[in-house]
């Protein structure tokens, strides 16, 4: 698309994002488990002169993924889209304005080793005037350069251990946080869907 750690250009970044027949290449899940609990995020895309992608730190008070790097989102609830899902937790966690938001279409869903079927769901947005996290949800938003994703050696894998089992994530390389987990496998994803 652009040069290895080049801004996107905004034009191009549209068109690849909302291509249908790209989003359709991307890999599909490796795994499955109808008994998993349906979830949606927001990949919330700001146009920014170098778009970024919003990430948020988990509050390290919550019971699940507490402090933790993820996208705005949460469980599907009862009659509600994966859209709206992502939409309406994306305004409680952060305050984004859901009709700011052009939603592009759907990730490849993702099972986290907790028992969640995440949907993710990609949108472009203004950079919002403010963000208004919620203490109780949410320790910090804060963005992440769409370049960052196009940088040929990333992201890297890692083995590790989780839960007394060995694994490997995916690894995103932060100043501050460890991106990992189904975060970082989403951004590896919109990563592809950018790429040449």
């Amino acid at each position: 698309m652009e040069a290895a750690g080049a801004a996107p250009n905004a034009t191009r970044l549209l068109a690849r994002l909302s291509d249908p027949a790209r989003l359709a290449a991307l890999p599909a899940p490796e795994r499955s488990d109808p008994a998993a609990r349906p979830a949606a995020v927001l990949v919330p895309v700001l146009l920014r002169p170098a778009p970024t992608v919003l990430l948020t730190l988990r509050a390290p008070t919550l019971s699940a993924h507490a402090g933790q790097v993820s996208f705005p989102g949460g469980r599907i609830e009862p009659g509600e889209s994966a859209e709206e899902a992502a939409l309406r937790e994306a305004e409680e966690e952060v305050g984004l304005d859901r009709a700011a938001a052009r939603v592009l279409g759907r990730l490849p869903e993702h099972l986290t080793g907790t028992g969640f079927r995440i949907t993710p769901v990609l949108a472009v947005l203004p950079p919002p005037a403010a963000l208004r996290p919620d203490p109780s949800e949410v320790a910090e938003a804060f963005e992440y350069a769409l370049a960052r994703l196009l940088s040929p050696g990333l992201p890297e894998r890692r083995e590790g251990m989780w839960r007394g089992r060995p694994g490997v994530s995916w690894v995103w390389p932060h100043e501050r946080h460890l991106i990992w987990g189904a975060t970082a496998a989403i951004l590896r994803n919109l990563a592809l869907l950018l790429r040449d």
